[in-house]
């Protein structure tokens, strides 16, 4: 990074120059057609960037004369002691987004080599552009560099030339008119603009201080001076940090008791050549070198004085014709001023909008939209370093009960907490951001030591104060590293958020970090999906069926329908094999299609057969979430009946909740609209609450296997016993899964449960076979080790 002194210099030295904004010359025109010409590219130019901009000297197949320095690859390449190079830009994070890359000259090639003026400053490049990327060696850019260096040559030439010349000390105004106009017509830095207007007035009158200076007004209406620009005089310390703090944020004046409070107010020049003596003086910086005479120009815009020139210490003192031979050059001070304030104008407006659209506005914090933006960076900038990047995904543990308890004012308290906490934790270089909610994410660097993310736990158990109540809560966290984890920005993301959930299902108030092995296997998943697809269309993927049996009824009530792949290589597959790979892609929607609709025509034939049963279909949670569920049940219950309609169960894994509560909320309704009725499958094994059986419009919990087969013993017959319970309250049918000892059967006909299904009755088989069974099944000869189908 370039400091702003030394910057400051460099630009001072593209003035000496005197190429700015002069007509093409001969002696660059040919060398630039030399570099187009030999590299076979699209463009060619010779650069100069001033403050602001970035202008073109000489340019061969670009139609604009200039481009905002911010857009400018030749920014960066100023900053290289070397030719720079950017081979594909459409794959370089710096400048992929950037307006010469996505519009007109559609950048993707680029090399520039900087160009020093006689005193060694780089004041621009020679650089060869093209529409279409390339590879270029080391050696092939010779030819560039042996032109940049005739450009220098010519540079110094000039300048060898000019020192010979004979000069005059200009006093007067066009060349000041002709600098000021550039200013203000290139540069949105009004600082250096004022700074640079200051110093051709100072030259043009002889003085030894000046100030310029917007006038602005109080609440009340008093007027009152800030400074644009003032003298830089290396005063006493006291007097030093004042000019300082006119860089940073602008000098004050508003005593209306003293010379300058007068010309402030006053609508014509006010002149003192004796301020010595003069009742009005005072009000200088203490410290300052003692002024002898002063002048202050009042500036207009229209009939409104928007501003104030002092100038002070002239030999001979000042006259107010001095004043009137300014005006051009006072003109320009005006508009200036007036641009400034439009400008500010348009910057805060800006900023409120980019505020709006990148930062949380309850936190400040950035939102998912720039924190997606911010984490692409960091992901590139390890790779350059050959570091890591961790993903810290913390979501707040009790955080609903304070909102619900305490309202959302406590509730938003709370969170502008945390987020204060959480940055002060983190090292100035990390990040976090809001995702919405009660979530947020840190991005940390280069992490060596795993106890971080328990002080980042640490600092949200802290309790929190606020008003008259003491607030108590934990989060819980899920990590994943880059490039350990090697994934996208999303899908780290992701890998973050599913161990977040791991976390909490381990017990809340702890981190668990992502385990690619048991959740990702890629190479497994990129042979699943590769295969899936043949598997679709050559009807390898069909339903097997394992029976239901009611325990109160003691009869077959129907079935529940599960996936099986019969791979042409590796025999019949259990959804276990490829489900987990193909879940969120565009296929977990394809085999949910397939299960419905085989389903939903097997239901018809039992209707047209005269059989009772019904069929339960487990549903894939991205498809039931996706924006294509509800038009794709409409599509294919639109043909049914009522009857059939009541024989499908749709099974929703209680996990799939915790994803998006208010869009699993509004799809359930949907499908009770629709008369079918849905089961929560696996219940038990997620985040259980009662908040699930209040929110949740279900019929039917399925109490998970883990539990059932265990309930005999220890721990787990209580918590069937208690779902039993709850289920009953809340008026909700119950399944038990896995049931394979009689001894458990009969001990959930005693605790009143429903319904079973397992090993005991038997496994998932064909359709056929499942009916067959079915219609020699009698109670009671499913105990007597009688063949199962």
């Amino acid at each position: 990074m370039v400091s702003r002194s030394t910057e400051k210099l460099r630009l001072a030295a593209v003035e000496r120059l005197g190429l700015l904004d002069t007509p093409p010359e001969e002696r660059f025109e040919r060398l630039t057609r030399i570099a187009r010409q030999y590299y076979q590219v699209k463009s060619a130019l010779f650069t100069i960037l001033d403050e602001e901009r970035q202008w073109f000297k000489s340019r061969q197949g670009i139609d604009f004369q200039e481009t905002c320095r911010s857009q400018a690859f030749c920014d960066y390449a100023i900053r290289q002691d070397k030719v720079f190079v950017v081979e594909d830009a459409t794959e370089d994070p710096r400048f992929r987004n950037n307006p010469l890359v996505t519009g007109d000259p559609h950048i993707r090639f680029y090399a520039g080599q900087p160009i020093r003026e006689p005193s060694g400053f780089k004041i621009g490049n020679l650089c060869i552009i093209d529409d279409k990327p390339r590879k270029i060696e080391e050696v092939d850019l010779d030819i560039l560099r042996t032109l940049g260096t005739i450009i220098e040559d010519e540079l110094e030439r000039a300048a060898h030339s000019e020192d010979a010349a004979e000069y005059f000390h200009l006093s007067h105004l066009n060349r000041s008119i002709q600098r000021a106009q550039n200013i203000f017509l290139t540069s949105d830095n009004e600082r250096a603009a004022f700074e640079q207007l200051l110093s051709d007035l100072l030259a043009l009158t002889g003085s030894e201080f000046g100030l310029i200076g917007e006038i602005l007004h109080k609440p009340a209406g008093e007027p009152y001076l800030k400074v644009g620009a003032i003298t830089n005089i290396a005063w006493n310390p006291e007097t030093q940090a004042l000019y300082q703090s006119v860089e940073r944020r602008g000098m004050v004046f508003d005593n209306p008791d003293n010379l300058l409070g007068t010309a402030i107010q006053s609508d014509d020049v006010v002149i003192s050549d004796d301020l010595i003596n003069d009742s009005r003086s005072g009000g200088a910086p203490p410290g300052h070198p003692k002024i002898n005479c002063f002048m202050a120009i009042p500036v207009f815009s229209a009939d409104r004085k928007i501003g104030l020139v002092g100038l002070a210490n002239r030999a001979g003192g000042y006259r107010k014709v001095m004043a009137e031979e300014l005006a051009p050059l006072l003109q320009t001070v005006g508009n200036l001023i007036e641009r400034k304030q439009l400008y500010q104008e348009k910057r805060e407006h800006q900023k409120r909008l980019e505020q709006a659209a990148n930062y949380d506005s309850l936190t400040g914090l950035p939102n998912r939209r720039r924190l997606t933006e911010l984490f692409e960076q960091e992901l590139y900038e390890a790779d350059q370093r050959q570091g890591t990047v961790t993903v810290c995904f913390i979501d707040l543990d009790g955080f609903k009960e304070i909102n619900d308890e305490h309202g959302h004012a406590v509730g938003d308290a709370v969170l502008k907490s945390i987020a204060q906490r959480l940055e002060s934790a983190v090292r100035s270089h990390d990040l976090v951001a809001r995702l919405g909610g009660d979530e947020f994410v840190a991005i940390l660097r280069d992490v060596d030591d795993p106890r971080v993310y328990g002080r980042l736990l640490e600092v949200v158990r802290h309790p929190i104060s606020y008003q008259h109540f003491v607030l108590q809560l934990s989060g819980s966290m899920g990590v994943a590293v880059y490039p350990d984890h090697d994934a996208d920005a999303d899908l780290l993301l992701r890998h973050a958020d599913q161990a977040m959930y791991a976390a909490k299902e381990s017990g809340k108030n702890r981190y668990k970090v992502f385990d690619v092995e048991s959740h990702l296997n890629r190479k497994e998943r990129v042979r699943v999906l590769e295969q899936i697809e043949s598997a679709l269309a050559h009807n390898q993927l069909e339903l097997f069926y394992q029976p239901r049996i009611n325990l109160q009824q003691r009869q077959v009530e129907g079935f529940e329908a599960l996936i099986r792949w019969r791979h042409p290589e590796e025999g019949l597959l259990s959804p276990a094999h490829f489900l987990v790979h193909i879940e969120y892609t565009e296929h977990a929607r394809r085999l949910g299609l397939f299960v419905l609709n085989t389903a939903i025509r097997e239901i018809k034939r039992f209707v047209c057969n005269g059989l009772p049963f019904r069929v339960s279909v487990n549903l894939s949670p991205s498809h039931f979430l996706s924006d294509q569920f509800r038009s794709d049940m409409r599509e294919i219950l639109g043909p049914c009946n009522n009857e059939v309609r009541s024989r499908l169960i749709l099974e929703v894994l209680e996990t799939t909740a915790l994803d998006d509560i208010d869009m699993v909320v509004e799809n359930l309704a949907f499908c009770r609209q629709q008369g079918v009725e849905i089961a929560l499958d696996d219940f038990g094994t997620g985040y259980s609450s009662l908040n699930h059986f209040r929110k949740l419009d279900v019929q039917e919990i399925k109490i998970d296997r883990s539990f059932v087969s265990d309930m005999l013993d220890g721990e787990d017959g209580m918590i069937v016993e208690a779902i039993l319970n709850l289920s009953h309250s809340f008026r909700r049918r119950t399944v038990a899964e896995g049931i394979e000892d009689p001894e458990v059967e009969a001990r959930l006909i005693e605790l009143g449960c429903g319904s079973a299904q397992g090993y005991l009755y038997s496994k998932p088989v064909p359709l056929a076979d499942a009916l067959a069974w079915a219609e020699q099944f009698t109670w009671g000869h499913h105990h007597t080790g009688l063949p199962q189908a």
